[in-house]
């Protein structure tokens, strides 16, 4: 005699298993992407903000202003188109008259600046402050300087428009 079947049974059906399985795998895939979106997006924003085109755009900035505020007021002489900005200062603070310059240059994509001594005219030192320079514009106004300085690698572009006050 066969036995019937209740109505009781413990367990689940194939199709049961399966539908679960689905929902679950369908979960799991949503996180994944929301996930995987993410970290793209983290990794972006990393690049932008500490790309070389943001920290040299920084430095370039720092640089600037601490340059300027050494110089002496009305001692501030800009290029007429531009390309350069130039500053005298004292080199300690006994001297009684403006002995050292600092110049502001582009060479090539480099932005530089050039110290010297101003007596015998003579370049002491010469530092890169920051390349993948794609333009530069320098201007001077009594005891003002500004640089609009634009930096392009590539795949970043910043542009810098800084200005710095004598206080000498």
């Amino acid at each position: 005699m066969l036995k019937k079947r209740t109505a009781n049974q413990k367990g689940l059906t194939l199709v049961e298993v399966m539908v679960a399985m689905v929902i679950a795998l369908l979960i799991f895939l949503g996180v994944g992407v929301v996930v995987a979106d993410s970290h793209r997006s983290w990794n972006r924003m990393y690049n932008r903000v500490y790309s070389d085109v943001v920290t040299d755009s920084y430095v370039a900035r720092k640089t600037f202003d601490a340059v300027i505020r050494k110089a002496g007021r009305n001692h501030i002489f800009a290029d007429e188109n531009g390309g350069w900005v130039e500053v005298r200062y004292y080199q300690d603070w006994e001297s009684t008259t403006y002995d050292r310059y600092a110049r502001f240059y582009v060479y090539g994509d480099e932005l530089r600046v050039e110290y010297g001594d101003l007596d015998p005219g003579q370049v002491l030192s010469t530092r890169i402050i920051c390349s993948n320079v794609s333009s530069c514009v320098f201007t001077a106004s009594g005891k003002t300087a500004q640089m609009v300085l634009t930096l392009d690698n590539g795949s970043e572009t910043a542009t810098v428009m800084t200005s710095a006050v004598a206080h000498n």
